[in-house]
């Protein structure tokens, strides 16, 4: 009987195949491209995510007011023919700073802080503002009538951070807060608060009194806004003051090309009568 296998015969080498025509080339080229510039998008998305500059606004006695209950009669007259009165014997007296109220995150800052802004230039970032607030702040303020005969301030920097947590450890250092804890502003002049008292308006002065950083102490007329509302007195202020005046040297990080030594030391003050 005739028995017929059937066999395949396997090449040991692969078939030769024909070269890529010069499109297939230049489309592959062009993905590659395409790849490499998403990559770099999205990693320039993602710094620029950490490092943008997202500083929280300014301090604005509006803002700071907007969230206060204005329903209290503390300071409302008992009657049209004793205004002036019954409204400076409403605020007579001692009032301290109260952190109980508001809240505080750099978003949002409804409640007392102490602070600083700063000009800062990052590396491929370029300039962003660097902010950093404490809310643990202790005082009082001492009103006779219609003056302000007393004030002291008194914040807490170890407890400080900033918009960025990338910067605290700088910071601090910079401020060296381990031997230098706080920053006080003491009044040393009156201020005359005039028809503020009696209306219940916005006033605008300025703070004559001695600011305390970094342990130097410099005597400065501190801007300040105050208004009556309710049970409260809300105060916001800002400063503009030179790092170095106080020995203070700019905080330096790798991606930092530069910090201003100019600074803006601002507050947000609410305070209530024991």
């Amino acid at each position: 009987m005739l028995v017929v296998v059937s066999t395949t015969i396997t090449p040991d080498t692969e078939p030769v195949r024909p070269p890529r025509p010069p499109w297939y080339r230049r489309r592959r080229l062009v993905v590659a491209l395409a790849v490499l510039v998403v990559l770099l998008l999205a990693a320039g998305g993602g710094i620029w995510w950490f490092l943008r500059d997202d500083a929280p606004d300014a301090v604005d006695l509006e803002t700071a007011t907007q969230s206060l209950d204005t329903t209290s009669e503390a300071t409302t007259p008992a009657t049209a023919g004793d205004e002036t009165a019954s409204a400076a014997t409403a605020v007579t007296g001692t009032w301290e700073v109260d952190t109980s109220i508001g809240e505080f995150s750099f978003e949002e800052s409804t409640g007392t802080f102490v602070g600083f802004r700063v000009q800062e230039e990052l590396s491929s970032i370029g300039s962003t503002t660097a902010v950093g607030r404490t809310p643990t702040v202790t005082g009082s303020i001492t009103i006779d009538g219609t003056t302000l005969t007393d004030a002291e301030i008194e914040a807490d920097m170890t407890a400080l951070s900033t918009n960025d947590s990338r910067r605290d450890d700088n910071v601090q250092d910079a401020l060296e807060t381990g031997e230098f804890p706080t920053a006080t502003f003491t009044l040393t002049e009156p201020i005359d608060l005039g028809d503020a008292v009696e209306t219940g308006e916005a006033t605008a002065v300025d703070a004559t009194g001695d600011l305390t950083i970094h342990g130097v102490t410099t005597t400065v007329d501190l801007p300040l806004e105050a208004q009556v509302v309710g049970d409260n007195i809300v105060v916001v202020g800002s400063l503009d003051i030179v790092m170095s005046d106080f020995d203070v040297e700019a905080p330096s990080a790798p991606i930092v090309v530069s910090v201003s030594d100019d600074a803006t030391i601002e507050l947000q003050l609410v305070f209530t009568q024991p």
